[in-house]
């Protein structure tokens, strides 16, 4: 009966949409080719596998002791497999270089290569997961304030190695897997007071940033991430956005707006048109900031639903990657996962399920009272049964059952950790 409802549901929202020139099943058909990028670090606090692991810097702090993280490689994927089976379509995996498997051994972050990686090549090639990379440049005894813009030369040539090594491992990972590895740089460099040296740091990221990606590479992309400030480090960041936008531009290299890293009243959504007019791609870290870059789980706000609804206005679909960065310790960790990763594709299928063309047609005719209720009325239009149905035909849970599957798992497995 739940399933008679579902379709039933979904042929009225496809009768209502076509009246307005929306194509729901196409729009089924573009959901199918929506791949997220979830992100390792949400299982397990951003913890990672290094046998000499330090404590969280650079202004990252996971909150909450929630029972049941994952303490080791084969938990934390399995909790990732779960929360793939309850997220509709196929989807990348986000990792950071710390959760390389490094079977036990001390290997430093200068030291790191492919081989500390296999294992999760393989294991994305067998659960259908194509793989994307980061550099770890916090946590670090030598990741101070300051790790590619230090002014010692030995810390900075310390992180310009582990950058360089993580660009060879993301090519490694391309090439397996037959796609583009997208490997994102971002260092949490700044000071929490006044600096008087701006420029110094400035020159220094940049000409780190010049010899990190002077190879080319055909299998992986870089992208590069700004941030406002972090914890600890206030007064001054050293890889602003404005710093980013212009590398970024000159160097042609794709620029990751993570909707955490600015002020609460700037609209991410708004960077997006005048970004892609300069740089060949986009990559998002998609979270919900509370006051601040304070990684909450994301739920479909406001900011989110503006976001991809301007990605789709821009017909930038094929040149916008999407990740999620949050890492909330407080709830169960595999429903954060569920939670955030439906809030994503749920603001996706309400994007693409906007009548567009009637609305543009009249704002070509300065119609703006006829444009304006429109948009009023698409939010209340029936976009819910057509994402039910996507969840349908990819045999996950519908609506709140992925409640009780959550539930099911933490009593079976989590709790006992």
């Amino acid at each position: 009966m739940k399933e008679e409802l579902i379709v039933k549901s979904y042929e009225i929202a496809k009768e209502r949409y076509a009246a307005l020139g929306v194509d729901t099943d196409k729009v089924l058909e573009q959901m199918q080719n929506f791949h997220l990028s979830l992100h390792c670090w949400q299982a397990d606090d951003v913890a990672g596998f290094e046998v000499q692991a330090g404590q969280l810097s650079g202004g990252i702090q996971a909150t909450g002791n929630y029972p049941g993280k994952a303490r080791n490689i084969d938990e934390l994927r399995a909790d990732i497999i779960k929360a793939k089976s309850m997220i509709p379509g196929t989807h990348r995996l986000n990792l950071h270089e710390i959760y390389g498997d490094f079977q036990g051994k001390v290997v430093d972050r200068d030291e790191v290569d492919t081989t500390h990686f296999q294992s999760w090549i393989e294991w994305g090639k067998e659960n259908d997961m194509k793989l994307d990379f980061n550099t770890t440049c916090f946590g670090h005894p030598k990741s101070g304030n300051l790790s590619l813009s230090n002014p010692d030369k030995g810390i900075r040539d310390f992180w310009i190695e582990h950058s360089k090594r993580c660009r060879a491992i993301a090519e490694d990972m391309g090439k397996a897997q037959g796609d583009p590895c997208i490997m994102n740089v971002w260092v949490h460099d700044g000071s929490k007071d006044i600096t008087v040296n701006r420029m110094k740091y400035r020159e220094n990221l940049k000409n780190s940033l010049d010899e990190i990606f002077a190879t080319e590479y055909k299998n992986m992309k870089d992208c590069i991430e700004s941030k406002v400030f972090g914890i600890g480090l206030e007064s001054y960041t050293v890889g602003s956005n404005e710093f980013y936008v212009a590398y970024g531009a000159q160097n042609n290299k794709m620029v990751t707006l993570d909707t955490g890293h600015f002020h609460p009243t700037e609209s991410v959504a708004d960077k997006v048109s005048s970004l892609l007019l300069y740089v060949p791609e986009l990559m998002l870290h998609v979270s919900r900031p509370v006051r601040w870059d304070s990684d909450h789980v994301t739920i479909m706000d406001d900011p989110t639903l503006d976001l991809f609804s301007e990605i789709v206005r821009c017909d930038a679909l094929d040149r916008v990657h999407y990740g999620l960065d949050y890492f909330d310790a407080s709830i169960n960790r595999i429903g954060a996962y569920v939670i955030g990763s439906r809030a994503a594709q749920k603001s996706m299928t309400r994007a693409l399920l906007e009548p567009l063309v009637k609305l543009r047609e009249y704002e070509a005719n300065d119609m703006g009272f006829q444009r304006l209720a429109l948009l009023e009325e698409a939010k209340a239009l029936p976009w819910n049964a057509v994402y039910d149905m996507f969840c349908l035909k990819n045999g996950v849970p519908v609506g709140n059952e992925f409640i009780a599957e959550v539930e099911k798992y933490e009593a079976e497995v989590t709790s006992k950790r």
